[in-house]
Formats: structure tokens, C-alpha cells, sequence
């Protein structure tokens, strides 16, 4: 074997028992949502994007100014985070017809149409279903 072979074949062993990369550590945003019902799944409000805003991770949503937005939940602030809700876009191409979902900063729109009251507080954490 060749030099460059063999030190190709070591790095590869040493990446496997050492990986580089480890997991990040996002921070909670919330413990507590308002939603219009037990499940979040129906809209509460139509808001408007009144600036635009580029997601900082996978949570959250890309806005563009003027953009119209589906409110389905809203995270009850804790002291020192800022007020985010959960919603969905579309896009103004076909392919993005599906919609993405996440969340953004509520400052950043403005509702146009309330729907319904989030007036049900679920816990932002996964429930332990329970088979029957």
C-alpha cells in the first residue's frame, strides 16, 4: 500500500472512534404555548410580515416583508426571551405550495384576521401517549 493509502485509512479509523462533530444545544424557547384547541393544529390567526427575517436555525421560519403568515400557536414569553409564535408560510412558487412551518418573532407582524381565541395553554414538551 501506498503512503497517502495508509494515511487515508488511519484518519478514516480515527474519525470513527473519535467523531468530530458533536450535537449543538438549542435553548428552550417556551414551556407553555396558547393554541385554539388541545392539539394546535387549527389556525388562531392570519398575521402580516411587516420586515423581513432570516431564520437563525431549523426552528424557525424565513419571513419576507408583506408576507402572509398562518398563526397556530403562540409561546408564552419567559423572563428573558423574546415573544415567538408558531405558524406557517407560502411560498410564492408551486412547488412551495406545501407550506413550511416554525417559528418567528411576533414583533416583526402584525395580525390581520383573528380567527379564533388561543385561549387553551398547552406545555411546549412531547406528551407520553399511553397506549389504550
Amino acid at each position: 500500500m501506498t503512503r497517502r493509502v495508509c494515511l487515508v485509512v488511519l484518519l478514516l479509523c480515527l474519525g470513527l472512534m473519535c467523531p468530530l462533530v458533536t450535537g449543538i444545544f438549542m435553548d428552550k424557547l417556551a414551556s407553555k404555548k396558547l393554541c385554539a384547541d388541545d392539539n394546535c393544529v387549527y389556525t388562531i390567526s392570519l398575521a402580516r410580515a411587516e420586515e423581513d427575517y432570516n431564520a437563525p436555525d431549523c426552528r424557525f421560519i424565513n419571513i419576507k416583508k408583506g408576507q402572509l403568515i398562518y398563526v397556530y400557536s403562540k409561546l408564552v414569553k419567559e423572563k428573558d426571551s423574546g415573544e415567538f409564535w408558531a405558524g406557517s408560510v407560502y411560498g410564492e412558487q408551486y412547488e412551495d405550495h406545501m407550506g413550511t412551518v416554525g417559528y418567528f418573532p411576533s414583533s416583526l407582524v402584525s395580525e390581520q384576521h383573528v380567527y379564533q381565541e388561543a385561549n387553551k395553554t398547552v406545555p411546549t414538551t412531547v406528551r407520553n401517549l399511553q397506549k389504550p
